[in-house]
Parts: structure tokens; C-alpha cells; sequence
């Protein structure tokens, strides 16, 4: 769930089902906006490379946000895809995603599109410095 003031992810003890809580999301405020969703992969995804998500390796790509070495308790991390296949990096970025893609952030668009790849990210990424 994102709340406060920077909108930072605030973990669940435990999961919550979807159906529980969108009864309580004020009209004309997206779910996605306050709350994160668990699911599982589907082999059909854009991001799927292999049994590998591709979203995950261009998200780490991009460096972390300073921030605490500790990662939060998490429930999901025993079936979290992304903690699978590349470990700590995945919960130090977690905080940081969104389901929206910004538009008006090009690193969000270009890490978002499937079809980027880590070299032109890190190319965009060297570029920027």
C-alpha cells in the first residue's frame, strides 16, 4: 500500500485480497495509485525472456536510490519471481515501482517497454551523467 507524504510503500503483515479493500478506495482514485498488486507471472507476459522477467533485469540496471541495506519483512518474497531471480537488488527497488508508467519520466518509459534493452539503458543512463 503507498501512503504519507513521499507516497512510500507501507508493508502488510500479512495479504490482504483485493476484494477486501477496493470497497474503500474513494471514487475517482485509481487502485493502482494507492494500492500494490501480487500476482503471479503468466507465460504470455511482454517482459518474459525464457522463465526469466526481463522487467526485473532493466529495473536493476538503473542504480538503486541510496537508502537502508536492510530490506522490510515481506510475505511474498518466497514466491517473488523477482527475489528468485536476482535477490536483494528486487526488494531494494520494490518501493520504488509503480504500475503506472509516467509519462513525462523517460527512464520510467524506457525501463517499462519490453523492448528496451540493458544496453540502451545503460547507454541513456551514461548519457545522463
Amino acid at each position: 500500500m503507498r501512503s504519507g507524504e513521499r507516497d512510500q510503500v507501507a508493508y502488510l503483515a500479512e495479504p490482504v485480497p483485493a476484494a477486501d479493500v477496493l470497497g474503500s478506495i474513494p471514487e475517482g482514485i485509481a487502485p493502482n495509485r494507492v494500492l500494490r498488486f501480487a500476482s503471479h507471472c503468466v507465460s504470455d507476459c511482454a517482459n518474459r525472456v525464457g522463465e526469466a522477467c526481463g522487467l526485473i533485469e532493466r529495473i536493476t540496471t538503473v542504480p538503486a536510490e541510496p537508502g537502508p541495506a536492510a530490506v522490510p519483512r515481506c510475505h511474498l518474497r518466497p514466491h517473488c519471481k523477482w527475489w528468485n531471480q536476482v535477490g536483494v537488488e528486487a526488494c531494494h527497488r520494490c518501493p520504488a515501482l509503480t504500475t503506472l508508467e509516467p509519462r513525462d519520466d523517460e527512464l520510467a518509459v524506457l525501463v517499462a517497454d519490453p523492448a528496451t534493452t540493458r544496453e540502451q539503458l545503460e547507454n541513456w543512463i551514461a548519457a545522463a551523467q
